[in-house]
């Protein structure tokens, strides 16, 4: 595995082996010894997966405390324009985001620690994405900022988006909870 930091401290890219042949693909997503070395938390009682159709906008989602999780993300099938914007106070990139495209051709995923904000928008006809996480979900500690309060370049000129993640609060009027710690 290949643990790369990414530009938002604390949130890395993971490089899986992936070895394909004429029946597919078979990738190894999560080696707890590897990612130990490198400090990165390893046990995620919660895993879960959303399937979305092409142009579908979800997030930006954050848990909160006391329920606030480290995650994981990974796409099994199709390819995602996957997004993590930085919320924590005192953060030298707090309000920045990045983009990666997570796809099993890419056989990459991202470790997503506490007060980062994660979205997504599936550039696939049909995009799976997984989930591990630290904690089990709280919907009272669920929310999240608006997908387009920050300056994304969204690649869905008509994105489908639930009217939850609409009615979340900009980035302006996001009173976050985080502070960073280096």
């Amino acid at each position: 595995m290949d643990i790369r930091p990414c530009p938002l401290p604390g949130c890395f890219e993971i490089l899986t082996p992936a070895s394909q042949d004429s029946r597919g693909t078979f990738c190894k997503t999560f080696l707890r010894q590897r990612w130990e070395e490198q400090g990165l938390h390893t046990d995620f009682p919660e895993e879960f997966y959303s399937v979305s159709q092409k142009n579908v906008i979800r997030g930006l989602h954050v848990q909160t405390p006391p329920g606030a999780t480290v995650k994981t993300v990974y796409c099994p099938h199709g390819q995602v324009f996957d997004v993590l914007v930085d919320l924590r106070k005192g953060s030298p990139t707090c309000g920045q985001f990045h983009a990666f495209i997570l796809s099993p051709e890419s056989a990459n995923e991202l470790y997503i620690p506490e007060g980062i904000a994660h979205g997504f928008c599936a550039l696939s006809d049909t995009a799976v994405l997984v989930y591990r996480s630290s904690g089990e979900h709280d919907p009272h500690d669920d929310t999240g900022i608006r997908f387009d309060s920050v300056a994304i370049p969204w690649p869905a000129k008509n994105p489908i988006v639930s009217e939850r993640d609409r009615a979340l609060p900009s980035f302006a009027d996001f009173r976050s909870p985080f502070t960073f710690k280096a």
